[in-house]
């Protein structure tokens, strides 16, 4: 069998003979298409996904999806109505994911617990597409965070410009275009020029990267697992009703409230907004209509079964179900009786794991 360093070897010594670029001499060798062997696995959360796959390219193995899932914390709750003056629109944001109001702070945990080495990168546009072009040249993939309105191919409306997105992959390049590994099962690649643009788009986490450069061996996983689960009760018993369970009980009070500022009786009042707030509450909750996994809770099911808690996992699937059916819910009391009932659910099913845990 050709070892990693082998095969880096052999690609170095074509690319000083042909003048080939890495990912391409690496084809030749390996008998793959111009995406450098990647293999697409697909996937549910971004997050997760995309760093089982840049693990599992460096030999790293011992993890699934799930167990990353996990690891990193697992599921989290949160909720916030947006009024935008703009364009007088009206957008929910709703947080399945532990700490998902961090972008990167999930794939941090998990490369901590886990201990697996890798390199951040940040810096100006112009240096960092520089080293973007340096690490596929080396044939390392990378994980970047793009606007998902600037990186084009999910033909969002403009308003969105700006608004953010989930990690992807780069993991070659072909000439102009750049392949992206974002859960899809069949290769396709974007112009260069759009993914710069769109990693350079937002303020907060623009140009951030990540590649790892750790190899070659298989993690253990079982302390990871307990901390990853000590880290999902913990956050989910704190009370915040904007980034913790009590934010589906504010949610489901904002329902029928006739009163406060974010009611939706009161914000809605007139109708204009509420087809867009009832889609972006479908998109969210239900991962075959949205972006970033839908709710999240069979995946966490996944995770405890994966994680010798499959005693735990029927009920974070029944949850899971529950909250495919409020993507459906068009009328105001009905959504807040079931966000009630799902509050209570998922109160009840965390008390059930830190039992567990503990």
């Amino acid at each position: 069998m050709t070892s990693r360093k082998q095969l880096k070897a052999q690609v170095r010594a074509r690319m000083a003979k042909t003048g080939e670029r890495y990912t391409t001499a690496l084809a030749h060798l390996t008998g793959t298409s111009q995406a450098g062997g990647w293999t697409l696995r697909g996937g549910t959360d971004p997050d997760a996904a995309g760093l089982h796959a840049m693990l599992t390219a460096r030999g790293i193995t011992g993890t699934t999806e799930a167990l990353l899932f996990g690891i990193g914390g697992g599921i989290g709750a949160g909720y916030i109505l947006w009024e935008f003056q703009h364009d007088d629109s009206r957008h929910v944001t709703i947080g399945f994911s532990n700490s998902w109001q961090y972008v990167t702070r999930r794939t941090e945990k998990v490369l901590t617990r886990l201990g697996v080495e890798a390199q951040w990168h940040r810096s100006a546009p112009k240096a960092a597409q520089t080293w973007l072009t340096g690490q596929l040249d080396a044939g390392n993939a990378v994980m970047v965070w793009p606007d998902r309105y600037q990186i084009g191919y999910w033909d969002l409306p403009e308003a969105l410009d700006g608004h953010g997105g989930h990690p992807v992959v780069a993991y070659a390049a072909a000439g102009d275009q750049v392949y992206l590994d974002d859960r899809n099962l069949a290769p396709f690649t974007v112009a260069r020029e759009d993914l710069d643009r769109a990693v350079a788009r937002v303020g907060s986490w623009k140009n951030q990267a990540l590649v790892v450069t750790d190899s070659d061996r298989v993690l253990d996983v079982e302390a990871a697992v307990r901390e990853g689960l000590r880290d999902v009760v913990a956050h989910l018993s704190q009370k915040s009703d904007s980034f913790s369970l009590p934010a589906w009980r504010k949610w489901s009070r904002m329902m029928t409230d006739t009163k406060a500022a974010k009611a939706w009786p009161k914000v809605f009042a007139d109708g204009k907004g509420l087809d867009l707030a009832l889609q972006s509450v479908r998109e969210g909750v239900d991962g075959r209509y949205g972006v970033t996994g839908g709710n999240l809770r069979p995946l966490f099911a996944d995770f405890l079964d994966q994680a010798g808690h499959s005693g735990e996992a029927p009920r974070w699937r029944e949850i899971g179900e529950r909250w495919h059916a409020l993507a459906g819910t068009t009328e105001f009391a009905d959504m807040g009786r079931q966000l009630a009932e799902l509050h209570e659910a998922e109160t009840d099913a965390i008390a059930r794991l830190k039992s567990v845990v503990d």
